[in-house]
């Protein structure tokens, strides 16, 4: 059925389509009365503005594209929800699209919110090069989250993930483990920050000698396939870090298939504290993100740029805790 129109309404309501048109524009001009005819009449008909059209005629369509990394991992939509929160107190809608943890992806999300002019575009923990970021802040406001983009051209919302990952290493050396495994997040935003952190750990705490660096990346499969590595090696770890918290309850399921005991006989350190850490079942220890503040930083962001015409770069870095549960513990005593 075709929608109904401004006219329709107009005709219903039994004015002109200028005066619903000053309705639908919220506009004082429009005595009580009036407006409530054409809402009644606009109810009636089931008619909706048209949004797009009104907007490019302002230059300003009040929406913003989120463009996710991964939409499996809830570290994902817990950002979203963030960054939800802020744009709607500021008369923004979101659309969002996910990269599929890929490059073209990535440049296949963003070209669409481009095409529909969106006011500006958030990408989280995105795969794209720096240089393609930068032409992309030339042309449109974005900011980058979950990735450490060094660039004037772009605002970007990051924790040190670096020292995320020395803070796990204190914690599983302050528990006597000196065999500490890191399943490795590849080419994954934060990973090599995540995986400098670890050698930083391990080499503060005089460790060198039992680095071990499992390669991986940030998906379902990864910490099954990175256990099976190490129970392939014949030299198990007494400890785990798994690139992130998707990575660690996988790296769980095997070692418990394995009959192994966590922590009894590993412990296993996670990544981002995501809601899936909390549950009481699992129990992950796990470095925060606070992802609700990172989200609702990157729309503040935003909406300065986009409201306030601010181009100077702003690059907002927040300290990591580490949330302790019942993951990790002692070394096993018989642990060389």
């Amino acid at each position: 059925m075709a929608q109904p129109t401004m006219e329709d309404v107009a005709t219903r309501a039994g004015v002109s389509r200028a005066l619903v048109s000053l309705v639908m524009r919220d506009s004082p001009k429009v005595s009580a009365r009036s407006r409530a005819a054409v809402l009644k009449a606009a109810d009636e008909l089931g008619y909706r503005p048209n949004l797009m059209a009104r907007n490019l005629a302002s230059r300003r369509t009040m929406t913003v594209g989120i463009v996710l990394n991964d939409l499996h991992n809830p570290f994902f939509a817990e950002i979203t929800d963030g960054i939800h929160r802020v744009a709607a107190e500021a008369g923004y809608r979101i659309v969002i699209n996910t990269g599929l943890r890929s490059l073209e992806g990535d440049q296949a999300a963003v070209d669409t919110f481009l095409e529909f002019r969106t006011d500006g575009i958030i990408l989280v923990g995105p795969w794209l090069p720096k240089e393609r970021l930068d032409a992309l802040g030339r042309e449109t406001n974005l900011v980058v989250v979950a990735r450490t983009v060094e660039s004037d051209l772009l605002d970007t919302v990051n924790v040190d993930e670096r020292r995320g990952g020395h803070l796990i290493v204190d914690h599983l050396a302050g528990l006597g483990h000196r065999h500490i495994a890191y399943i490795d997040g590849g080419e994954g935003s934060g990973a090599v920050e995540r995986r400098s952190g670890y050698l930083e750990g391990m080499a503060a705490h005089g460790l060198d000698d039992y680095v071990t660096i499992v390669g991986g990346t940030y998906d379902e499969t990864a910490g099954t396939k990175g256990v099976q590595q190490l129970l392939d090696s014949g030299d198990l770890p007494t400890a785990i870090f798994a690139g992130n918290d998707f990575m660690a309850t996988s790296a769980l399921d095997r070692l418990e298939d394995e009959g192994l005991r966590v922590p009894d006989d590993v412990s296993l350190v996670g990544f981002d504290n995501t809601a899936l850490a909390a549950l009481h079942h699992i129990g992950l220890t796990s470095v925060d993100q606070p992802r609700l503040i990172l989200g609702a930083l990157a729309m503040q962001c935003l909406v300065q740029r986009i409201e306030e015409n601010r181009t100077e770069p702003v690059h907002h870095v927040i300290a990591p805790t580490l949330v302790t549960r019942t993951t990790s513990g002692p070394a096993p005593k018989e642990a060389d």
